[in-house]
Protein backbone atom coordinates (compact mmCIF):
# COMPACT_ATOMS: atom_id res chain seq x y z
CA UNK A 1 0.00 0.00 0.00
CA UNK A 2 2.78 2.61 0.80
CA UNK A 3 4.38 1.84 -2.22
CA UNK A 4 1.77 1.87 -4.79
CA UNK A 5 0.35 5.06 -2.94
CA UNK A 6 3.64 6.50 -3.78
CA UNK A 7 3.63 5.66 -7.20
CA UNK A 8 0.07 6.54 -7.96
CA UNK A 9 0.69 10.25 -6.39
CA UNK A 10 4.00 10.63 -8.30
CA UNK A 11 2.14 9.47 -11.91
CA UNK A 12 -1.22 10.93 -11.19
CA UNK A 13 -2.13 14.81 -11.05
CA UNK A 14 -4.13 15.97 -7.87
CA UNK A 15 -7.78 16.67 -8.17
CA UNK A 16 -8.83 19.85 -7.11
CA UNK A 17 -11.42 19.38 -5.02
CA UNK A 18 -13.20 21.44 -2.25
CA UNK A 19 -11.76 20.05 0.43
CA UNK A 20 -10.44 21.07 3.53
CA UNK A 21 -6.57 22.23 2.78
CA UNK A 22 -5.13 24.72 5.59
CA UNK A 23 -2.07 26.44 4.77
CA UNK A 24 1.52 24.99 5.14
CA UNK A 25 3.00 27.37 7.90
CA UNK A 26 7.26 28.04 7.70
CA UNK A 27 9.48 27.33 5.56
CA UNK A 28 9.49 23.25 4.02
CA UNK A 29 12.75 22.00 3.84
CA UNK A 30 14.14 19.65 1.51
CA UNK A 31 13.45 16.58 3.94
CA UNK A 32 10.02 17.67 4.25
CA UNK A 33 9.38 17.85 0.35
CA UNK A 34 10.80 14.37 0.12
CA UNK A 35 8.43 13.34 2.97
CA UNK A 36 5.31 14.77 1.18
CA UNK A 37 6.31 13.70 -2.37
CA UNK A 38 6.74 10.10 -0.42
CA UNK A 39 3.37 9.93 1.72
CA UNK A 40 1.56 13.06 0.38
CA UNK A 41 -0.90 10.65 -1.21
CA UNK A 42 -1.93 9.65 2.91
CA UNK A 43 -2.58 12.92 3.94
CA UNK A 44 -5.83 13.74 1.81
CA UNK A 45 -9.49 14.48 2.47
CA UNK A 46 -9.99 14.18 6.15
CA UNK A 47 -6.23 13.27 7.12
CA UNK A 48 -5.83 17.07 6.77
CA UNK A 49 -8.47 17.59 9.45
CA UNK A 50 -6.29 14.98 11.85
CA UNK A 51 -3.25 16.32 11.06
CA UNK A 52 -4.72 20.05 11.63
CA UNK A 53 -5.89 18.71 15.33
CA UNK A 54 -2.50 17.05 16.23
CA UNK A 55 -0.88 20.46 15.06
CA UNK A 56 -3.30 23.36 16.18
CA UNK A 57 -5.60 21.08 18.77
CA UNK A 58 -9.47 22.13 18.38
CA UNK A 59 -9.34 25.59 16.50
CA UNK A 60 -11.75 25.36 14.04
CA UNK A 61 -15.62 24.57 14.79
CA UNK A 62 -16.13 22.04 12.30
CA UNK A 63 -12.91 19.89 13.66
CA UNK A 64 -14.90 18.73 16.40
CA UNK A 65 -16.13 16.35 14.26
CA UNK A 66 -13.11 14.29 14.64
CA UNK A 67 -12.83 12.72 18.33
CA UNK A 68 -9.49 13.31 19.86
CA UNK A 69 -8.02 9.67 20.62
CA UNK A 70 -6.34 9.92 17.13
CA UNK A 71 -4.99 13.22 16.85
CA UNK A 72 -3.91 12.95 20.22
CA UNK A 73 -1.81 9.75 19.87
CA UNK A 74 0.04 11.15 16.95
CA UNK A 75 0.99 13.90 18.67
CA UNK A 76 2.35 12.25 21.71
CA UNK A 77 4.57 9.59 18.99
CA UNK A 78 5.79 12.54 16.98
CA UNK A 79 6.94 14.17 20.20
CA UNK A 80 8.29 10.75 21.51
CA UNK A 81 10.05 9.29 18.50
CA UNK A 82 13.82 10.32 17.51
CA UNK A 83 13.94 12.60 14.62
CA UNK A 84 17.60 12.05 13.05
CA UNK A 85 16.63 15.34 10.27
CA UNK A 86 15.01 18.62 10.30
CA UNK A 87 11.10 18.46 9.65
CA UNK A 88 8.36 20.25 9.91
CA UNK A 89 5.86 19.29 12.93
CA UNK A 90 3.36 18.38 9.89
CA UNK A 91 6.03 16.00 8.13
CA UNK A 92 6.42 14.71 11.73
CA UNK A 93 3.16 14.22 12.24
CA UNK A 94 2.06 12.26 8.81
CA UNK A 95 5.17 10.42 9.13
CA UNK A 96 3.89 9.32 12.82
CA UNK A 97 0.91 8.42 11.24
CA UNK A 98 1.91 6.57 8.78
CA UNK A 99 3.27 4.37 11.26
CA UNK A 100 0.86 4.18 13.83
CA UNK A 101 -1.61 3.00 11.49
CA UNK A 102 0.99 0.37 10.12
CA UNK A 103 1.36 -1.34 13.43
CA UNK A 104 -2.70 -1.06 14.24
CA UNK A 105 -4.06 -2.10 10.83
CA UNK A 106 -1.68 -5.67 12.14
CA UNK A 107 -3.12 -5.71 15.64
CA UNK A 108 -6.30 -5.51 14.22
CA UNK A 109 -5.84 -8.11 11.84
CA UNK A 110 -4.47 -10.37 14.75
CA UNK A 111 -7.32 -9.24 17.27
CA UNK A 112 -9.78 -10.35 14.50
CA UNK A 113 -8.30 -13.50 14.19
CA UNK A 114 -8.59 -14.16 17.71
CA UNK A 115 -11.95 -12.81 17.90
CA UNK A 116 -12.86 -15.19 14.89
CA UNK A 117 -11.79 -18.24 16.37
CA UNK A 118 -13.46 -17.49 20.02
CA UNK A 119 -16.44 -17.13 18.18
CA UNK A 120 -16.83 -18.99 14.86
CA UNK A 121 -14.89 -22.22 16.85
CA UNK A 122 -13.30 -22.67 12.91
CA UNK A 123 -10.00 -21.46 12.61
CA UNK A 124 -9.39 -22.11 8.79
CA UNK A 125 -12.21 -19.38 8.62
CA UNK A 126 -11.15 -17.48 11.35
CA UNK A 127 -7.58 -17.19 9.39
CA UNK A 128 -8.94 -16.41 6.31
CA UNK A 129 -11.16 -13.86 7.67
CA UNK A 130 -8.05 -11.74 9.00
CA UNK A 131 -6.28 -12.28 5.59
CA UNK A 132 -9.12 -10.49 3.82
CA UNK A 133 -9.07 -8.19 6.27
CA UNK A 134 -5.29 -7.82 5.28
CA UNK A 135 -6.63 -6.76 2.04
CA UNK A 136 -9.89 -4.94 3.11
CA UNK A 137 -11.67 -3.02 0.90
CA UNK A 138 -11.31 -0.03 3.23
CA UNK A 139 -7.39 -0.65 3.14
CA UNK A 140 -6.52 2.80 1.94
CA UNK A 141 -8.56 3.85 5.02
CA UNK A 142 -6.08 2.04 7.32
CA UNK A 143 -2.64 3.36 5.89
CA UNK A 144 -3.56 7.10 5.53
CA UNK A 145 -3.79 9.87 8.35
CA UNK A 146 -7.66 8.46 9.32
CA UNK A 147 -8.87 6.68 12.21
CA UNK A 148 -9.97 4.01 11.30
CA UNK A 149 -7.30 1.39 11.62
CA UNK A 150 -7.07 2.82 15.60
CA UNK A 151 -10.41 1.84 16.26
CA UNK A 152 -10.99 -1.71 14.01
CA UNK A 153 -8.25 -2.55 16.42
CA UNK A 154 -9.70 -1.40 19.72
CA UNK A 155 -13.18 -2.27 18.77
CA UNK A 156 -12.03 -6.15 17.21
CA UNK A 157 -9.93 -6.37 20.76
CA UNK A 158 -12.63 -5.37 23.12
CA UNK A 159 -14.79 -7.58 21.45
CA UNK A 160 -12.36 -10.41 21.87
CA UNK A 161 -11.72 -9.94 25.34
CA UNK A 162 -15.68 -10.03 25.64
CA UNK A 163 -16.02 -13.34 24.61
CA UNK A 164 -13.16 -14.53 26.95
CA UNK A 165 -14.96 -12.91 29.98
CA UNK A 166 -12.18 -9.73 30.61
CA UNK A 167 -15.16 -7.68 31.29
CA UNK A 168 -13.56 -4.67 32.48
CA UNK A 169 -10.38 -5.00 29.98
CA UNK A 170 -13.19 -5.28 27.29
CA UNK A 171 -15.27 -2.21 28.78
CA UNK A 172 -12.26 -0.29 28.77
CA UNK A 173 -11.24 -1.13 25.37
CA UNK A 174 -14.34 0.03 23.77
CA UNK A 175 -14.23 3.02 25.69
CA UNK A 176 -11.16 4.22 24.39
CA UNK A 177 -12.62 3.37 20.81
CA UNK A 178 -15.80 5.69 21.63
CA UNK A 179 -12.85 8.17 21.73
CA UNK A 180 -11.69 7.45 18.34
CA UNK A 181 -14.74 7.45 16.54
CA UNK A 182 -18.50 8.50 17.18
CA UNK A 183 -20.25 5.12 16.46
CA UNK A 184 -18.11 3.41 18.89
CA UNK A 185 -21.07 4.32 21.21
CA UNK A 186 -22.98 2.04 19.64
CA UNK A 187 -20.59 -0.94 20.49
CA UNK A 188 -22.41 -0.27 24.48
CA UNK A 189 -24.94 -2.64 22.95
CA UNK A 190 -22.71 -5.49 23.34
CA UNK A 191 -22.47 -5.40 27.12
CA UNK A 192 -26.45 -5.41 27.20
CA UNK A 193 -26.53 -7.85 24.96
CA UNK A 194 -23.48 -10.17 27.09
CA UNK A 195 -25.42 -9.52 30.66
CA UNK A 196 -28.81 -10.13 29.27
CA UNK A 197 -27.83 -13.48 27.80
CA UNK A 198 -26.04 -14.42 30.92
CA UNK A 199 -29.70 -13.77 32.91
CA UNK A 200 -31.70 -15.50 30.49
CA UNK A 201 -29.31 -18.56 30.73
CA UNK A 202 -29.60 -18.82 34.90
CA UNK A 203 -33.52 -18.63 33.95
CA UNK A 204 -33.56 -21.26 31.42
CA UNK A 205 -34.25 -24.59 32.64
CA UNK A 206 -38.21 -23.90 33.93
CA UNK A 207 -39.31 -21.83 36.88
CA UNK A 208 -37.38 -21.54 39.82
CA UNK A 209 -38.16 -22.43 43.35
CA UNK A 210 -39.66 -19.71 45.61
CA UNK A 211 -37.30 -19.41 47.61
CA UNK A 212 -34.27 -18.81 45.02
CA UNK A 213 -36.54 -15.97 43.88
CA UNK A 214 -34.48 -13.41 45.94
CA UNK A 215 -31.39 -14.74 44.97
CA UNK A 216 -32.19 -14.49 41.30
CA UNK A 217 -33.61 -10.86 41.55
CA UNK A 218 -30.45 -9.72 43.12
CA UNK A 219 -28.04 -11.62 40.44
CA UNK A 220 -30.54 -9.70 37.48
CA UNK A 221 -29.80 -6.36 39.69
CA UNK A 222 -26.65 -6.78 39.68
CA UNK A 223 -26.38 -7.88 35.80
CA UNK A 224 -28.24 -4.26 35.28
CA UNK A 225 -26.22 -2.42 37.32
CA UNK A 226 -22.89 -3.92 35.90
CA UNK A 227 -24.42 -3.37 32.44
CA UNK A 228 -25.61 0.45 33.31
CA UNK A 229 -21.59 1.66 34.52
CA UNK A 230 -19.89 -0.14 31.71
CA UNK A 231 -22.29 1.88 29.33
CA UNK A 232 -21.72 4.96 31.14
CA UNK A 233 -18.05 4.55 30.87
CA UNK A 234 -18.27 4.05 26.91
CA UNK A 235 -20.31 6.94 26.71
CA UNK A 236 -17.94 9.00 28.75
CA UNK A 237 -15.40 10.08 26.41
CA UNK A 238 -17.94 11.50 23.75
CA UNK A 239 -19.97 12.69 26.37
CA UNK A 240 -16.75 14.38 27.93
CA UNK A 241 -15.32 15.77 24.35
CA UNK A 242 -18.93 17.41 23.57
CA UNK A 243 -18.21 19.61 27.32
CA UNK A 244 -15.26 20.09 26.46
CA UNK A 245 -16.06 21.58 22.68
CA UNK A 246 -19.08 23.56 24.72
CA UNK A 247 -16.61 25.06 26.97
CA UNK A 248 -14.21 26.00 23.64
CA UNK A 249 -16.88 27.86 21.00
CA UNK A 250 -20.26 28.73 23.24
CA UNK A 251 -17.98 29.91 26.42
CA UNK A 252 -16.61 34.00 26.31
CA UNK A 253 -13.96 34.86 23.63
CA UNK A 254 -10.60 34.57 25.24
CA UNK A 255 -8.30 36.39 22.85
CA UNK A 256 -7.58 32.91 21.45
CA UNK A 257 -7.21 34.65 18.16
CA UNK A 258 -4.34 36.63 19.09
CA UNK A 259 -1.97 33.56 19.10
CA UNK A 260 -3.36 32.22 15.91
CA UNK A 261 -1.16 32.73 12.48
CA UNK A 262 -3.00 35.31 10.34
CA UNK A 263 -2.63 32.58 7.13
CA UNK A 264 -5.58 30.39 9.34
CA UNK A 265 -7.26 32.90 10.33
CA UNK A 266 -7.47 34.37 6.82
CA UNK A 267 -8.48 30.78 5.79
CA UNK A 268 -11.32 30.77 8.16
CA UNK A 269 -12.49 34.47 7.23
CA UNK A 270 -12.37 32.84 3.41
CA UNK A 271 -14.49 29.58 4.38
CA UNK A 272 -16.50 30.66 7.15
CA UNK A 273 -15.37 29.33 9.40
CA UNK A 274 -15.60 29.50 13.38
CA UNK A 275 -12.52 30.12 15.25
CA UNK A 276 -12.22 28.98 19.04
CA UNK A 277 -12.23 31.82 21.83
CA UNK A 278 -12.80 34.87 19.29
CA UNK A 279 -15.82 35.69 20.95
CA UNK A 280 -19.20 37.07 18.58
CA UNK A 281 -22.32 35.41 17.87
CA UNK A 282 -22.76 32.27 19.79
CA UNK A 283 -23.17 28.95 17.96
CA UNK A 284 -26.72 27.74 17.70
CA UNK A 285 -25.85 24.58 18.90
CA UNK A 286 -24.51 26.40 22.48
CA UNK A 287 -28.19 27.11 23.09
CA UNK A 288 -29.87 23.81 22.71
CA UNK A 289 -30.99 21.45 25.23
CA UNK A 290 -28.20 19.11 24.81
CA UNK A 291 -25.44 21.25 23.06
CA UNK A 292 -23.90 18.46 20.54
CA UNK A 293 -21.76 19.76 18.72
CA UNK A 294 -20.94 16.87 16.51
CA UNK A 295 -24.73 16.40 15.05
CA UNK A 296 -24.76 19.95 14.68
CA UNK A 297 -21.68 19.72 12.24
CA UNK A 298 -22.75 16.37 10.77
CA UNK A 299 -25.91 18.64 9.85
CA UNK A 300 -24.74 21.77 8.81
CA UNK A 301 -21.62 21.46 7.41
CA UNK A 302 -22.18 18.17 5.71
CA UNK A 303 -25.64 18.01 5.26
CA UNK A 304 -25.89 14.11 7.01
CA UNK A 305 -29.42 13.50 7.76
CA UNK A 306 -32.20 11.04 7.49
CA UNK A 307 -32.97 10.02 3.74
CA UNK A 308 -31.14 13.40 2.85
CA UNK A 309 -28.70 11.88 0.60
CA UNK A 310 -31.22 9.92 -1.52
CA UNK A 311 -30.94 12.03 -5.04
CA UNK A 312 -30.98 11.51 -8.30
CA UNK A 313 -27.24 13.28 -8.66
CA UNK A 314 -26.05 10.74 -5.36
CA UNK A 315 -26.96 7.47 -7.66
CA UNK A 316 -22.68 6.70 -8.70
CA UNK A 317 -22.24 6.96 -4.76
CA UNK A 318 -24.88 4.16 -4.02
CA UNK A 319 -23.66 2.19 -6.52
CA UNK A 320 -20.35 2.74 -5.01
CA UNK A 321 -21.66 1.31 -1.55
CA UNK A 322 -23.52 -1.21 -3.50
CA UNK A 323 -20.92 -4.48 -3.31
CA UNK A 324 -20.93 -3.79 0.34
CA UNK A 325 -24.58 -3.06 0.92
CA UNK A 326 -25.45 -6.44 -0.92
CA UNK A 327 -22.70 -8.37 0.75
CA UNK A 328 -23.72 -7.55 4.29
CA UNK A 329 -27.75 -7.72 3.10
CA UNK A 330 -26.77 -11.13 2.06
CA UNK A 331 -25.19 -12.09 5.34
CA UNK A 332 -28.15 -10.92 7.61
CA UNK A 333 -30.27 -13.06 5.27
CA UNK A 334 -28.47 -16.04 5.43
CA UNK A 335 -27.89 -15.91 9.14
CA UNK A 336 -31.77 -15.73 9.73
CA UNK A 337 -32.45 -18.31 7.45
CA UNK A 338 -30.26 -20.74 8.45
CA UNK A 339 -30.92 -20.10 12.29
CA UNK A 340 -34.97 -18.37 12.52
CA UNK A 341 -35.75 -19.91 16.12
CA UNK A 342 -32.19 -18.84 17.66
CA UNK A 343 -33.27 -14.89 15.71
CA UNK A 344 -36.78 -14.81 17.16
CA UNK A 345 -35.65 -15.77 20.65
CA UNK A 346 -33.05 -13.00 20.46
CA UNK A 347 -29.90 -15.90 21.11
CA UNK A 348 -31.47 -15.61 24.72
CA UNK A 349 -32.88 -19.23 24.42
CA UNK A 350 -30.01 -22.46 24.31
CA UNK A 351 -31.00 -24.60 21.70
CA UNK A 352 -30.98 -28.75 21.96
CA UNK A 353 -27.48 -28.40 19.66
CA UNK A 354 -26.02 -26.27 22.69
CA UNK A 355 -27.02 -27.81 25.55
CA UNK A 356 -25.95 -31.32 23.27
CA UNK A 357 -22.50 -29.52 22.73
CA UNK A 358 -23.35 -29.81 18.58
CA UNK A 359 -23.95 -26.18 17.82
CA UNK A 360 -22.80 -25.72 14.71
CA UNK A 361 -19.24 -23.56 13.90
CA UNK A 362 -18.40 -21.44 11.73
CA UNK A 363 -20.05 -17.85 10.53
CA UNK A 364 -24.10 -19.33 10.98
CA UNK A 365 -23.17 -20.51 14.93
CA UNK A 366 -25.25 -19.09 17.48
CA UNK A 367 -22.31 -16.94 18.51
CA UNK A 368 -22.49 -14.91 15.48
CA UNK A 369 -26.17 -13.52 15.98
CA UNK A 370 -24.90 -10.54 18.01
CA UNK A 371 -22.30 -9.31 15.57
CA UNK A 372 -25.17 -9.77 12.62
CA UNK A 373 -27.30 -7.58 14.47
CA UNK A 374 -24.44 -5.07 15.06
CA UNK A 375 -23.86 -5.42 11.11
CA UNK A 376 -26.96 -5.04 9.77
CA UNK A 377 -28.31 -1.81 12.23
CA UNK A 378 -25.09 0.12 11.11
CA UNK A 379 -25.56 -0.80 7.62
CA UNK A 380 -29.29 0.58 8.14
CA UNK A 381 -28.40 3.54 9.54
CA UNK A 382 -25.70 4.38 7.38
CA UNK A 383 -27.61 3.28 4.15
CA UNK A 384 -29.98 6.09 5.68
CA UNK A 385 -28.45 8.55 7.23
CA UNK A 386 -25.41 9.26 5.97
CA UNK A 387 -23.25 9.85 2.68
CA UNK A 388 -23.45 6.61 1.53
CA UNK A 389 -20.32 6.09 -0.29
CA UNK A 390 -18.37 5.49 3.41
CA UNK A 391 -20.30 2.34 4.11
CA UNK A 392 -17.47 0.36 2.79
CA UNK A 393 -15.09 2.03 5.07
CA UNK A 394 -17.88 2.43 7.88
CA UNK A 395 -18.21 -1.30 7.97
CA UNK A 396 -15.12 -2.39 6.80
CA UNK A 397 -13.52 -0.70 10.04
CA UNK A 398 -16.04 -1.55 12.80
CA UNK A 399 -17.95 -4.99 12.19
CA UNK A 400 -16.12 -8.61 11.58
CA UNK A 401 -18.88 -9.88 9.82
CA UNK A 402 -17.93 -8.18 6.46
CA UNK A 403 -14.60 -10.59 6.87
CA UNK A 404 -16.51 -13.35 8.47
CA UNK A 405 -19.13 -13.68 5.38
CA UNK A 406 -17.00 -13.32 2.43
CA UNK A 407 -14.49 -16.37 4.44
CA UNK A 408 -17.66 -18.19 4.83
CA UNK A 409 -18.43 -17.90 1.52
CA UNK A 410 -15.10 -19.07 0.05
CA UNK A 411 -14.96 -21.79 2.00
CA UNK A 412 -18.19 -22.85 1.67
CA UNK A 413 -18.66 -22.81 -2.11
CA UNK A 414 -14.88 -22.61 -3.43
CA UNK A 415 -13.60 -26.43 -4.08
CA UNK A 416 -10.23 -25.17 -4.07
CA UNK A 417 -10.06 -24.50 -0.44
CA UNK A 418 -11.82 -27.60 0.29
CA UNK A 419 -8.98 -29.75 -1.46
CA UNK A 420 -6.63 -31.04 1.49
CA UNK A 421 -3.96 -32.56 -1.56
CA UNK A 422 -1.95 -30.71 -4.03
CA UNK A 423 -4.55 -31.48 -7.00
CA UNK A 424 -7.08 -29.15 -8.68
CA UNK A 425 -10.80 -31.17 -7.81
CA UNK A 426 -12.07 -29.73 -10.93
CA UNK A 427 -9.18 -30.43 -13.56
CA UNK A 428 -6.91 -33.05 -11.22
CA UNK A 429 -3.91 -30.60 -12.29
CA UNK A 430 -1.85 -29.67 -9.40
CA UNK A 431 -2.65 -26.49 -7.54
CA UNK A 432 -0.54 -23.58 -7.63
CA UNK A 433 0.90 -21.71 -4.37
CA UNK A 434 -0.02 -25.08 -2.28
CA UNK A 435 3.62 -27.33 -1.38
CA UNK A 436 3.32 -30.79 -0.54
CA UNK A 437 4.32 -30.31 2.55
CA UNK A 438 1.46 -28.41 3.60
CA UNK A 439 -1.24 -30.47 2.84
CA UNK A 440 -3.90 -30.88 5.49
CA UNK A 441 -2.31 -27.81 7.46
CA UNK A 442 -5.20 -24.92 6.91
CA UNK A 443 -2.59 -22.14 7.92
CA UNK A 444 0.79 -23.21 6.90
CA UNK A 445 -0.24 -21.80 3.56
CA UNK A 446 -2.17 -18.49 2.36
CA UNK A 447 -5.31 -19.63 1.11
CA UNK A 448 -5.87 -16.12 -0.42
CA UNK A 449 -2.79 -16.08 -2.40
CA UNK A 450 -3.79 -19.58 -3.80
CA UNK A 451 -6.93 -18.69 -4.83
CA UNK A 452 -5.22 -15.48 -6.85
CA UNK A 453 -2.53 -17.70 -8.26
CA UNK A 454 -5.24 -20.19 -9.08
CA UNK A 455 -7.60 -17.15 -10.56
CA UNK A 456 -8.72 -19.34 -13.77
CA UNK A 457 -10.41 -21.73 -12.02
CA UNK A 458 -11.81 -20.50 -8.84
CA UNK A 459 -15.31 -20.09 -9.12
CA UNK A 460 -17.00 -16.90 -10.01
CA UNK A 461 -18.49 -16.25 -6.91
CA UNK A 462 -14.88 -16.64 -5.50
CA UNK A 463 -13.87 -14.22 -7.87
CA UNK A 464 -16.32 -11.67 -7.06
CA UNK A 465 -15.29 -11.41 -3.81
CA UNK A 466 -11.28 -11.72 -4.15
CA UNK A 467 -12.48 -8.87 -6.91
CA UNK A 468 -14.31 -6.76 -4.77
CA UNK A 469 -11.42 -6.56 -1.90
CA UNK A 470 -8.82 -6.56 -4.25
CA UNK A 471 -10.40 -3.80 -6.45
CA UNK A 472 -11.35 -1.33 -3.66
CA UNK A 473 -8.46 -1.96 -2.25
CA UNK A 474 -6.66 -1.07 -5.43
CA UNK A 475 -9.05 1.65 -6.47
CA UNK A 476 -8.95 3.48 -2.97
CA UNK A 477 -5.29 4.11 -3.43
CA UNK A 478 -5.57 5.24 -7.09
CA UNK A 479 -8.20 8.01 -5.96
CA UNK A 480 -8.22 8.47 -2.64
CA UNK A 481 -4.24 9.56 -2.53
CA UNK A 482 -5.27 12.06 -5.48
CA UNK A 483 -8.12 14.16 -3.81
CA UNK A 484 -10.42 12.28 -5.75
CA UNK A 485 -14.12 11.04 -4.58
CA UNK A 486 -13.79 7.85 -3.16
CA UNK A 487 -15.71 6.06 -0.47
Amino acid sequence: SLVLQAVFNLLIPDHAADAFSPPRLGAQGPWDALLERLLGGLARWDSEHFLFIAEHGYLLEHNCAFLPLFPLSLRLLAALLPWPVQLQPRSRLLLSAVLLNALLAALAAAALLGLGRAVLRNRRQAFLAALLFSVSPAGVFMAAAYSESAFACLAFSAMWQLEKGQGCLSGLLFALAAAARANGVVNAGFFLYSHAKRFARQLQGGSAPLRELPSLWKQGLSLALSAALMCAGIFLPFALFQCYAYVRFCGPGTGLAQSVPEPLLQLARDKGYRVAGTGGAEPPWCSQRFPVVYSYIQDTYWNVGFLRYFELRQIPNFLLALPVTLLCSWAAWTYVSTNPRHCLTLGLKRSKSEEEGKARDGFCGPAAFVYVVHSTALLLFGFSCMHVQVLTRFLGSSSPILYWFAAHLLQEHEPLLWSTGTDNPKSGEPLVGKSASSCGNGTSDNPVVRLLLNWRSITPLSRSILGFFLGYWLLGLVLHCNFFPWT
